[in-house]
């Protein structure tokens, strides 16, 4: 049994025509052909060069399946962002490129120990939902039941990957919960265009956005529904789309700013490491920092961590994903007002007296 994100496009039905597929999808307009991969279904690399050859059209969907143990114990013995740069490198190769061909592709089965205790699992997870998130693919939990009543010639043998605990009565893990609510929404696509292409900050450890509540309150993680509209341009700046105010390093362990002066290498943002989640910038200082969580989910900036090598260290406070979304959000709607609070006579006179021309 599969759990499926309730807004998103899921598998109709299944049907099975074995002589007359071609009068089948005939008969049934709605219905969704589903071709599955080689290698437990993760290996769609054989349509590269020889696509899949149909009698009809509009109704074939593509699925892979995605879990930590697809590669064995990486997760837990390698450097977390050099295992998800190769591992998501690797998914791309061999069934992600359908994406870039114009096939529907969704992941039909993905899932982790729900108990939290897998560091396999745990490491891969982050990873997963960046990718989810950036891809914007459909997907399916493995899965719903906390136990079967029979399997493996056990009696009531509890399923760890389960969303509902043994007895089915509660969750198993809430907090798994909160990380994949953002994906149960398409961020782009069809019916979901409502305001223009802009990027969200989307943090996977958490499944939350980089979000502001006031002019006085500093940036924090929240509800990906409430986001800023962020614009990402060619020479890495992060500013509030529609607006003035652009991301900005101030010290060390000090929390991020938005502000207007935007030439400075405090305002450049690029995204390093192998995972390509980690949003570098150079403090005041010089000093090459990372954006971070801090108390109470404020975004800080912090040394950057676990860039390479160390196997043991856990980077995932500092991974950040910039994700393209046609979404609406809250703040979305009240972007003009941050534009228009700078857009007065004295504005130019604060400009010059900012960057010290005054």
């Amino acid at each position: 049994m599969s759990f499926e994100a309730p807004n998103r496009t899921s598998m109709i039905g299944t049907v099975t025509c074995k002589k007359e597929l071609k009068r089948c999808t005939q008969r049934t307009p709605d219905v969704i052909v589903i071709l599955s991969g080689l290698n437990y279904d993760k290996d769609l690399s054989f349509l590269r060069n020889r696509p899949v050859d149909l009698t009809f059209s509009g109704k074939i969907v593509f699925e892979v399946h995605w879990y930590g143990f697809t590669d064995g114990q990486a997760w837990k013995n390698g450097n977390s962002n050099q295992v998800c740069g190769r591992v998501v490198d690797n998914m791309m190769r061999i069934s992600g490129f359908l994406l870039d061909q114009g096939w529907p592709l969704f992941v039909s089965e993905f899932g982790v120990d729900q108990r939290g205790t897998n560091v396999n699992d745990n490491r891969y997870l982050g990873c997963f939902l960046g990718a989810a998130a950036e891809l914007d693919f459909d997907w399916a939990l493995w899965t719903l039941v906390g136990s079967y009543y029979f399997r493996q010639g056990v009696i009531g043998m509890n399923e760890y990957y389960g969303v509902l605990n043994w007895d089915w009565r509660e969750t198993r893990n809430s907090t798994f919960l909160q990380q994949i609510s953002a994906l149960q929404s398409p961020f782009r696509g069809p019916g979901v265009s409502k305001v223009h292409l802009h990027k969200v900050i989307f943090h996977p450890s958490t499944g939350l956005c980089v979000l502001r509540k006031s002019m006085l309150d500093p940036l924090r993680l929240g509800p990906c529904t409430e986001s800023e509209a962020w614009n990402y341009s060619p020479q890495k700046i992060l500013s509030v789309k529609g607006t003035y105010f652009c991301l900005q390093t101030d010290d060390l362990a000090k929390p991020a700013k938005l502000g207007i002066i935007c030439t400075d290498s405090n305002s450049k943002w690029e995204t390093i490491s192998d995972s390509k989640m980690h949003l570098s910038s150079k403090a005041p200082n010089g000093t090459a920092v990372c954006l971070d969580i801090g108390f109470n989910n404020t975004i800080v900036t912090s040394n950057c961590k676990c860039l390479s090598k160390d196997n043991s260290c856990d980077p995932e406070s500092q991974w950040f994903k910039l994700v393209n979304s046609t979404r609406s959000s809250t703040m979305t709607k009240t972007s003009s007002l941050f534009s228009s609070i700078l857009n007065f006579p004295a504005r130019d006179f604060l400009w010059k007296l900012f960057s010290g021309s005054v």
